[in-house]
């Protein structure tokens, strides 16, 4: 019995640490020389779709962040994303997003070109990207 409460507790801890990691703000950022003030989802989506190429998109590695930026930004799975990119790449129409490692890698690129848009979490934005939209 006591083993059981023990492997219980292990499990709703694992559960609490998930549903924190995936409650996570997001925002998109823009260079601050951008003169992009606000952007609407439906305009973040269809640039991470590519059916915009009013911006660079910038995408983070496979993470739980990745996921619920795709989820709540475009409606869709990473996976189904990569399928609609691969056949954008394929008949030549467009160029996949490049994959950072992370939230500081992010703000980087975004910071050295005006023209790329990127994703990262609430609480690692700072003065050298301009928010557009926050996605909660």
């Amino acid at each position: 019995m006591r083993y059981f409460l023990m492997q219980s507790l292990a499990a709703l801890s694992c559960c609490a640490l998930c549903a924190s990691a995936l409650a996570a703000e997001i925002v998109l950022v823009v260079n601050p020389k951008n003169p992009a003030t606000s952007l609407t989802v439906e305009q973040v989506s269809q640039v991470y779709l590519g059916i915009s190429n009013s911006f660079t998109p910038l995408d983070q590695v496979e993470s739980p962040l990745r996921a619920e930026f795709y989820k709540k930004v475009t409606n869709k799975e990473p996976g189904q994303v990569r399928a609609i990119w691969a056949k954008l790449v394929f008949t030549g129409k467009g160029r996949m997003p490049r994959e950072l490692a992370g939230n500081d890698d992010v703000k980087k690129a975004v910071a050295a070109d005006p023209n790329a848009i990127g994703y990262i979490e609430k609480s690692a934005l700072d003065g050298s990207v301009k928010a557009v939209l926050s996605v909660p």
